[in-house]
């Protein structure tokens, strides 16, 4: 099987795959068409390529005006807009990695499943049924015959099955089963199994997300009225965020107004028509770092007028809104002053006022209001935050309307952006500065709320309208473009291009003149002349679009002011050396002055756009010339003194001003730019000027290289932003090596290294971006939508194809690129070869191409055309050749003149270049691109397909698609990987992970486009190199490292076409003995080709493993891990049994297998997996041992291994002495049961539903072949499987369910994982992934499956969950009986039927014994009744063991609540009785079962109904009246006789049902129903055990092993009988010293029973083995009560049978107990407690037969009298019982009759003197006990207690009808006697104890001081000091009168002489032992002990002169004070 060694080749070793190709190519399919033929090949359209369109999220395309543009805005706009190009692997989401049973699938699947119905979830009203019982038992006479079939009689049956008495031939009652089995089955089995719990399936390859614009988290802000106390002008409002902490800006400026349209009118003659893009009045911001420190600063202007800021705002502050009447007049003046200034000055502004809102504050407190939110926003400080670092999530707060009530004045001097962020950081302080100014009183109200997903009527930063916007007209709202404070990584996906400039400050304090007011004028030029300024510079609120100007707000009379303006400009897609941005600085006059102009000029200054060709930004601190600029100054920077110019202040720097960019064509790089620049030179004429460098064409080549490599040294900022045209260039320049100076450069090398450390900065730096493979998700989706081959445009009308030429082998020197192998380009397709390159050439000008190109315009645009930036030509070549460095038509030279000259440029295969590089690279390069294969593999994969597709070769043959080189390439490439694998894992497991997942998906996709045969030597050389390192180094890591390839690999979506599962196997070409070691133990299989096929399909045979050659992998690795022997892979289990499990599950759901043919086919490729889990069986886990759920299958616990008997005997049975959970007669060498370490239950599960899939779907003819092949043993082994399998897939219940849910519903899986990692070594890096990626989805990234624990499951859930569970379990179920089905079709023709078929019923019996569907059981009672009928001789003479369970079942059911389960199981019963009679016209055997059965179920039954048992009785009876056949036969006597027999139990039953409370009263009635039967040792067995078993429940173990002893002595009893072996036990007789009770067991005289009669003492306990078992479970009972010796005595018992046997394994065992019992006895010495006796006697007649009864109880250690009495009394209702409180005799006659009365005292064990011999140890005071006393005080006068001298005390001995411990815990008391004792006798007692507890206080060892000073304080303390001596002085003062009490006198004398020596002695000892805290007390007791002694001096003194005497005779006499006529002691 599994791990059997074959002769060829190893499981540890690879064997040689199957040639795919060939084998295609040479078995043609038989089938023409249908799901199978789909099977066999690939379907063509597997894999396409598709252009799917952009998403654009814009109404139109952001693009350029169309111009001259050049070559780079050109590509950079290409790459913006040109579609995705996707590869689409058709079939991939049917792979496993997306199989739905690790989706929410498993719910769609499990849809319109039917309800199973469970008894177990049936459970009746158990309140009605007692009604209805108590009923039946008061009307009828209970116990007789005639209410038994009086009761019978009237009973209902249930519905009898039609032709169950027809006789029909095995074989259509077979057919006519199957049917019935196979009809309305549920298809997928796997859908109703619960998904693994797994994280991310590993072979689950996500598509990456679309590349997008970047947004943070984004807030609408909506801007509803601002509205001041007077409203006199226009006012002007800006928002823009801040973030204090970065001291940045962090969002553009946001303009708006709210001015009526009344004041707007005010500025009529500057403002012509308002565009409605600057009406907008809500804005969308984006916060990409949200945090607490973020401002939204508002900033008001308005209108220039005379005055400084303060005066202006004066007014405002003044006047109240209240007044406004009051103050008309100042009101009107002040707004006629408005409307001259708005007149004069409208064009200029002046700040005005401002104020800032925390943001986090509002979203906090929004947050937690509950709904849209009013704020008031008053002064600063109020409303603030203290914690800096609260959650800062935008996305999810409730909108917030604030109304923002205080504004501050702008200060003149305090404009700058330094003063702001005094003012925001001081604004978080409690005791703001801001709070002293006075406000500006104004109401501003705004909306903040999270934006919506798609907001309507939205415009970008560019004006571009955002989808949707349905209507032009409405008020936009405008989407605000972020300044993130730190970088943000995403590349560019769409065109924009802006500028922004900010004039910060001026110093004209050095300047002479008049310049005090100033603006600055801003303008963007294109040239020197005024009218060169374009119309770019965006517009404010309220006005045009765009404006040719912008001016800065004036500060009133500051010759330095600052500025806070910005101003954006849309830059022009190309710059020349003339854009430039120019400043003039005016004067504004305010006042209206003759002659005064209203602005004049005072100054000029510059900012080139381009330096060397780059775009200029950044800070700038600019001189300022006096005088207009001069011609051409445009070129040049105004740093450059110009000569004859004036500048201020001597040229020095006075205007700052900053300029940043945010463009999508300007990369800001020096290195970008120069490597975009160079490779665009390569289409100039040369020299070049790049930057500030003239570049000739010679050294082009060694510039390309070094700006390749300086690349590195760029920002990954830019790098990021660029990556897409950035990859792009640099595969264009391996696929077309450039021609320079006529030379090709080869910059493959160059460009993969660059690559390489690109890859590796995004990896290292943006390791949030990565999926759980580690893949950068930036470069993922490059891949997956933007990487194209070059030459291919999806634009172009069909696919591209290029003229391709054959060369002759001779290749031109120019093209030998250093390349060591020659260039194989055969190609077949083309006859004649041109001579020369030149013809070459000619050949394709003359062609179409050169017609097209002759109609374009030029040269120039020729050569572009050839980089592929144009759309490309359709190009009809000669066919396609498939060599790699070929010529193209796609030339791309530096001329196109040069190519006519005869030397062409290359086109290379860019999957091949990048393998060729990957596979020379060395060092540093070839580690980069290790650490991030996946990205080589992915580009290669996407290239070979691309490549494929383009020239149609997609659907061509795969043997002859790439050239021999590129596979040589491929295979040193894998090869190498591999070794680095194997090489580095322990190492640098995280990058070997990664590689390893990398190179597993490469042969993934591989598959999918190369010759198959050509992947799996691949698969094989990787597997190689593991297996070689493995054998020299079990490492699990290694292993997992493997189970993780092989599973990506397995997870292709055609999976089951790789492995061809349609072939039959050819059996190998010599008869190899590859028969596994396990098969050649029986009959081996025979030689002949067929039986040889069929044993090679079942096993991991070598013609297995080479045809389906990634199954034969997986199996393989099951085999090898789950080997026993392999302890070393131990923790791999459950991983290699999730990867069978998850192609199987995948396999299951599949559209394409759903045709169970097809099915059967897949399944094929499984079929040794059979053999893997046979083998494996041992370290399943046991789900046997679980014992069956609650409810149906609970009741027979005592079978299912919970109760100790049945255990003993399956025990005793297998002839093993160690339980072992399941009867291991299965097992083939039960002593080596579970050596190993055992699997978990999830793991073994999942085995398990595989190994039922297999078995499900399986071809049962194949399936039988083999079975019919296989050993005894073997089949043992397998039936042993599927009974596992029942136990496994056992229904839980419903009420299980909800148990499971109220504890927490999934276990804690981190004990799990931390045990794995343990095991595996470390924690892997793709788990570290996992969890990072799911760190960073947060807490929705958590799938179902880890979800926390579920506190509350919705009823509905619990349903469905049970409904499943039921479902699986039928199924399961089904499955094993079909099995069983097959397995008796198999061994019925075979001679070794009669041991299997045991096996069979086994499986079959423990199927009815767990919980089952009623659906099920139908199917399972059929098919025993089929077995019955074709084996009977075997039930009812081989497994009689088995008929005796298989009464029990059906009985079991015929009780059951399910009226469908009944008629089976009474149908199946009665024609059991039948076949029984027929093989010997009397069924006495199964009579005696059944009768053993039923007490055994009534014994042990808590849920059991008699109601229905009695319908079932009736319906047998029914069916034997109705059965025609044997009516003439004793046959319908015999039933009845039975079933009344069985109907008597029944009536016992109910009888025990009213007692299930009171467990005395249970076992009292069990005692006497096995008593009834002491003529039928079967019946009486039984019974016994059933009482063990309801003792084992109240943990009463010593009675529990009474009962197993009497068993045993009843069994040898019989035994004796029988058989005459030495060896064995006489009878009882034997037990005498376990138990003096035992004797009633003697078998009575023999003409009552004879054992050899049929039906007697045949059960399975009377044999040899039986007792054994009896034995041992008793000695286990007695080591449970803590009674060892007892243990030895019945080891006595047992030593001799085994010794007989030679059994040493069993001597052993019995010998490590005995030692472990004798040591117990040592170790607990004093601390063992057996028990507590009480004397319980019942008065009155509510208690009906125990009236007047006397028991003697015994109740656990320490048992308080309260605790009994609590126990007992309740039982026979509270207010009705009384309690007797005193021990006195209890007269009758004074009782209330009405009432119940208990009497309850504490009573010892009592021994005459001479038993005390005997009786030695604390065990011989506790065992075997019949005799008890307790002792009651009294006086003569009638009261209890009384002086010392009037004292007396009676004693009461009570003998009882059996010695403790007994079969029962209370016992008949049949014997009382009294003994009353004289005052002074008393006296003599009490002494004597006192005596007897100093002596032990005073020698216990170890010393007790606690225990020692009570004692001594009790015998000598103070208080106490009138205890002995008033004793002393009472009874020794005086010689008593009466000569009787001499010897009292003088006994009590020694007693004190002893008690004082005795004081003595604890005193010397208490001293000793105390501490110097105790010598006071120690001194106290001495000096009262002095005391005492000195007191009891004379009194000890005195004796008695006549006792000295010859002694007398005192005849015993009465003693007048003796009350009772009793006889009386005198001691």
């Amino acid at each position: 099987m599994g791990s059997s060694v074959y002769t060829m080749v190893p499981l540890t070793e690879a064997v040689e795959p199957v040639d795919f190709e060939e084998y295609l190519r040479t078995h043609p399919p038989i089938i023409e068409s249908g799901p199978l033929r789909d099977l066999i090949e690939f379907p063509p359209d597997d894999i396409e390529v598709v252009c799917t369109p952009r998403e654009c999220r814009t109404v139109g395309q952001a693009v350029p005006e169309e111009g001259h543009n050049d070559a780079h805005v050109r590509d950079c706009v290409r790459s913006y807009t040109e579609d995705w190009n996707v590869v689409n692997r058709r079939y991939h989401k049917l792979g496993t990695g997306f199989n739905p049973n690790t989706l929410d699938k498993q719910k769609e699947r499990q849809k319109g499943l039917p309800k199973q119905v469970f008894e177990a979830d049936e459970m009746p009203d158990v309140s009605d049924d007692l009604k209805r019982r108590s009923i039946s038992i008061d009307e009828t006479p209970r116990g007789s015959w005639a209410c038994s079939i009086f009761d019978l009689k009237n009973s209902v049956p249930d519905a009898l099955l039609p032709h169950l008495l027809d006789r029909a031939p095995n074989e259509e009652i077979d057919r006519h089963n199957e049917e019935h089995r196979k009809s309305n089955r549920h298809r997928e089995l796997f859908a109703l199994h619960p998904a693994l719990e797994e994280e991310e399936p590993i072979e689950r390859h996500c598509v990456p997300d679309v590349p997008k614009e970047h947004f943070g988290q984004r807030l609408l802000v909506k801007c509803l009225s601002l509205k001041f106390e007077i409203e006199i002008e226009p006012i002007f409002a800006s928002l823009a965020l801040y973030d204090v902490k970065e001291k940045k800006k962090i969002s553009e400026n946001f303009l708006f107004d709210l001015n009526s349209e009344q004041t707007k009118g005010m500025l009529r003659s500057h403002i012509q028509t308002a565009a409605i893009s600057t009406l907008a009045r809500s804005a969308i911001f984006s916060i990409t770092y949200p945090s607490q420190d973020v401002f939204l600063v508002i900033q008001l202007e308005k209108v220039l007028q005379q005055g400084d800021i303060g005066e202006c705002a004066e007014p405002y502050m003044v006047f109240k809104e209240s007044d406004t009447a009051k103050n008309k007049e100042k009101l009107d003046k002040l707004r006629s002053q408005s409307e001259q200034f708005c007149t004069r000055l409208g064009r200029y502004r002046m700040p005005f006022a401002w104020t800032a809102i925390h943001l986090m504050n509002i979203v906090n407190s929004a947050g937690s209001l509950e709904r849209d939110t009013e704020l008031e926003m008053g002064l600063p400080g109020q409303n603030r935050t203290t914690s800096g670092d609260e959650s800062c999530s935008l996305s999810s707060f409730r909108p917030a309307t604030l109304t923002v009530t205080n504004f501050f004045k702008q200060e003149g001097d305090r404009l700058s952006d330094e003063d702001l962020y005094k003012f925001l950081a001081d604004m978080r302080r409690p005791s703001s500065v801001l709070r002293r100014l006075r406000p500006i009183t104004a109401q501003l109200k705004i909306d903040i709320s999270p934006a919506p997903e798609n907001p309507h009527y939205c415009l970008t930063p560019d004006l571009q309208q955002v989808k949707p916007y349905p209507d032009s007209r409405v008020r936009p709202t405008r989407e605000i473009l972020e300044f993130p404070p730190r970088d943000v990584y995403v590349p560019n996906t769409t065109y924009r291009n802006l500028l922004y400039v900010n004039p910060h400050s001026l110093n004209f304090a050095n300047r002479q003149g008049s310049a005090r007011n100033i603006t600055v004028k801003v303008q963007f030029m294109n040239g020197e002349d005024p009218n060169n300024a374009m119309p770019v510079i965006f517009g404010k609120s309220s006005c045009a679009d765009y404006a040719k100007e912008a001016y800065t707000a004036v500060v009133y009379h500051n010759r330095s002011p600052d500025f806070h303006d910005e101003v954006k400009i849309k830059l022009p897609a190309s710059l020349t050396d003339h854009h430039h941005i120019l400043f003039t600085f005016y004067h504004v006059s305010c006042q209206q002055k003759q002659n005064t102009p209203l602005e004049t000029p005072v100054g000029y200054t510059w900012i080139p756009m381009l330096q060397n060709g780059r775009l200029r930004t950044g800070n700038f601190c600019l001189p300022v010339s006096l005088e207009k600029p001069p011609q051409s100054y445009s070129v040049l920077s105004p740093d450059v003194p110009l000569p004859g110019m004036k500048w201020v202040d001597n040229h020095r720097g006075v205007f700052n001003v900053e300029v940043t960019s945010v463009s999508t064509v300007h990369t800001q790089d020096q290195y970008l730019d120069k490597f975009f620049a160079l490779v665009h030179a390569l289409d100039h004429m040369f020299p070049v000027r790049i930057g500030d460098m003239r570049i000739m064409e010679n050294n082009l080549e060694e510039e390309l290289k070094s700006s390749i490599a300086a690349l590195n040294s760029s920002q990954l900022e830019p790098i990021v932003r660029f990556l897409h045209l950035l990859l792009d260039k640099l595969v264009l320049l391996v696929v077309r090596p450039p021609v320079i100076t006529g030379q090709i450069v080869n910059l493959g090398q160059a460009s993969f290294e660059v690559m390489a450390s690109i890859v590796n900065r995004l990896h290292k730096y943006l390791d949030t971006s990565q999926d759980m493979h580690g893949r950068n998700s930036l470069l993922s989706s490059y891949v997956y939508y933007v990487f194209r081959l070059p030459n291919m445009d999806p634009n172009s009308p069909s696919p591209v194809h290029y003229a391709t030429m054959a060369r002759s082998a001779q290749r031109p020197a120019s093209l030998n690129l250093n390349r060591s192998r020659s260039l194989s380009n055969s190609n077949p397709d083309i006859s004649g070869t041109p001579t020369s390159p030149d013809d070459e050439v000619r050949s394709i000008i003359g062609s179409k191409v050169g017609d097209t190109l002759q109609t374009r315009h030029g040269l120039r645009y020729v050569s572009q055309f050839f980089w592929g930036v144009v759309s490309p030509l359709c190009i009809n070549g000669a066919a396609m050749e498939r060599c790699g460095n070929r010529m193209s038509s796609h030339t791309e030279s530096a001329s196109f003149l040069q190519t006519l000259t005869g030397r062409l440029p290359t086109k290379k295969l860019f999957h091949e270049e990048l393998a060729l590089q990957w596979v020379v690279s060395s060092g540093i390069v070839r580690e980069g691109a290790l650490q991030q294969a996946w990205f080589f593999f992915e580009l290669m994969v996407k290239s070979i397909i691309h490549h494929l597709y383009f020239i149609e070769r997609l659907e061509s043959p795969r043997k002859n698609r790439f050239p021999e080189r590129f596979m040589d390439d491929i295979t040193a490439l894998v090869s190498t990987i591999a070794g680095d694998i194997v090489s580095r894992f322990q190492k640098d497991l995280e990058l070997v992970e990664r590689l390893n997942t990398s190179l597993a998906f490469f042969l993934n996709d591989l598959l999918s486009v190369m010759d198959r045969g050509f992947v799996f030597s691949l698969i094989k050389t990787y597997w190689k190199q593991v297996s070689t390192k493995l054998y020299m180094l079990q490492n699990p890591t290694l292993e997992s490292l493997r189970l993780d390839f092989l599973r990506i690999v397995c997870s292709h979506e055609h999976y089951v076409t790789l492995n061809l599962p349609c072939s039959l196997l050819t059996p190998p070409a010599s008869p190899s003995p590859s028969v596994s070691s396990a098969t050649s133990q029986s009959s081996g299989f025979s030689t002949h080709a067929q039986d040889q096929k069929i044993a090679n399909m079942f096993e991991l045979s070598v013609p297995f493993r080479e045809q389906h050659y990634l199954a034969g992998l997986v199996l393989t690795e099951l085999a090898v891990i789950l080997d026993p022997e392999g302890e070393a892979m131990f923790g791999l289990h459950k991983k290699v049994i999730s990867v069978v499990h998850n192609l199987l599950s995948s396999h299951d759901s599949d559209p394409r297998y759903a045709d169970p043919e097809v099915k059967a086919c897949v399944s094929m490729l499984y079929l040794p997996l059979i053999g893997i889990v046979m083998e494996t069986l041992p370290q399943l886990h046991d789900f046997t041992a679980q014992g069956s759920a609650d409810g149906a299958g609970g009741d027979e616990s005592v079978e299912d291994g919970n109760s100790m008997i049945s255990q003993t005997v399956a025990m005793a049975i297998a002839g093993t002495s160690s339980p072992m959970s399941r009867p291991s007669s299965f097992l083939l060498n039960p002593q080596a049961s579970r050596p190993h370490a055992t699997f978990s239950a999830e793991s073994s599960r999942s085995l398990l539903i595989c190994l039922l899939w297999v078995l499900k779907n399986a071809d049962e003819c194949v399936l039988q072949k083999w079975f019919t092949d296989l050993s005894v043993s073997q089949l043992n082994r397998l039936l042993d499987m599927l009974f596992l399998c029942v136990s496994c897939f056992e229904y839980k219940g419903k009420k299980a369910f909800e148990r499971m849910n109220s504890l927490t519903f999934k276990k804690s899986k981190d004990m799990k994982a931390k045990l794995e990692e343990a095991i595996l070594g470390s924690i892997g890096a793709r788990q570290e992934m996992v969890r990072r990626s799911r760190g960073q989805l947060g807490t929705h990234g958590t799938h179902t499956g880890t979800a926390g624990p579920l506190t509350s499951v919705t009823r509905a859930e619990l349903e469905h969950e049970a409904l499943i569970d039921g479902n699986l379990a039928t199924e399961a179920n089904l499955i094993i009986l079909d099995t069983l089905e097959i397995i008796v079709q198999a061994v019925s023709v075979t001679e070794s039927k009669e041991s299997i078929l045991g096996g069979m019923l086994k499986v079959l019996l423990h199927s009815m014994a767990c919980n089952q569907s009623a659906l099920y059981l139908q199917h399972c009672f059929a098919t025993q009744r089929a077995l019955v009928s074709k084996f009977p001789e075997l039930l009812f003479e081989e497994e009689t063991e088995q008929c005796a369970d298989l009464c029990l079942r059906l009985l079991r059911n015929c009780s059951s609540s399910i009226g469908s389960i009944r008629s089976h199981a009474s149908a199946s019963l009665y024609l059991l009785m039948r076949q029984n009679f027929e093989i010997g016209n009397n069924f006495a055997r199964v009579k005696m079962q059944a009768t053993m059965s039923l007490s055994s179920l009534v014994g042990t039954s808590q849920n059991f109904n008699e109601e229905f048992l009695r319908r079932s009785l009736k319906t047998i009876l029914t069916y034997g009246e109705e059965d025609l056949e044997l009516r003439e036969t004793t046959f319908p006597d015999q039933v009845q006789d039975l079933v009344f027999n069985l109907h008597m139990i029944l009536s016992d039953t109910v009888k025990m049902k009213e007692h299930q409370e009171d467990p005395e009263m249970l076992i009292d009635l069990m005692y006497r129903i096995a008593k009834g039967y002491q003529t039928s040792p079967d019946l009486r067995l039984t019974w016994m055990q059933n009482m063990a078993g309801k003792h084992s429940e109240r943990t009463n173990h010593a009675e529990a092993a009474q009962c197993l002893v009497h068993s045993a002595a009843l069994v040898a009893e019989y035994l004796s009988m029988l058989e005459d072996r030495k060896y064995l036990p006489v009878g009882c007789v034997t037990f005498q010293n376990v138990s003096s009770n035992v004797l009633e067991e003697s078998a009575v005289s023999d003409d009552v029973v004879s054992p050899d009669e049929e039906g007697i003492c045949s059960g399975k306990y009377f044999t040899e083995a039986g007792l054994v078992g009896l034995l041992d479970q008793a000695a286990s009972s007695f080591s449970l009560a803590g009674m060892y010796e007892a243990v030895n005595e019945v080891y006595k018992v047992l030593i001799p049978i085994h010794e007989a046997n030679r059994d040493a394994k069993k001597l052993a065992t019995i010998h490590g107990k005995l030692q472990e019992a004798f040591g117990k006895i040592v170790h607990q010495d004093g601390k063992r407690m057996f028990g507590t006796y009480f004397r319980v006697g019942f008065y009155g007649s509510k208690f009906g037969d125990l009236d007047e009864q006397e028991f003697v109880y015994k109740e656990p250690a320490i048992t308080k009298l309260a605790e009994l009495e609590h126990r007992v009394c309740p039982r026979y209702g509270e207010d009705q019982v009384e309690v007797i409180k005193d021990s006195n005799l209890v007269d009758k006659c004074k009782l209330d009759p009405n009432k119940a009365y208990v009497q309850i005292t504490y009573v010892e064990p009592y021994f005459d003197t001479y038993e005390m011999k005997d009786r030695i140890t604390y065990f011989d005071k506790n065992y075997n006990l019949r005799r008890f006393v307790y002792c009651t005080p009294f006086t003569l006068d009638g009261r209890a207690h009384g002086d010392l001298h009037d004292q007396f005390k009676r004693k009461t001995i009570l003998t009882t009808s059996h010695a403790f411990p007994y079969i029962k815990t209370r016992i008949n008391i049949i014997h009382k006697e009294e003994v009353s004792s004289m005052p002074i006798e008393v006296a003599i007692e009490d002494m004597q104890k006192k005596t007897q507890e100093l002596a032990f206080a005073t020698h216990q060892d170890p010393s007790d001081a606690k225990m020692l000073q009570m004692v001594l304080q009790g015998s000598v303390g103070t208080t106490v000091n009138q205890g002995p001596l008033e004793v002393a002085q009472v009874f020794l003062s005086e010689i008593p009168s009466d000569p009787k009490l001499y010897r009292h006198h003088n006994k009590l004398r020694l007693c004190f002489k002893d008690f004082t020596k005795r004081c003595e002695d604890a005193l010397r000892k208490n001293k000793s032992l105390i501490g110097p805290d105790q010598k006071e007390y120690q001194r106290e007791l001495e000096r009262n002990y002095h005391r005492l002694k000195e007191a009891l001096q004379p009194l000890i003194c005195r004796k008695i002169p006549q006792l000295y005497k010859p002694v007398l005779q005192v005849t015993s006499h009465r003693s007048p004070s003796s009350v009772e006529h009793t006889q009386m002691k005198v001691f």
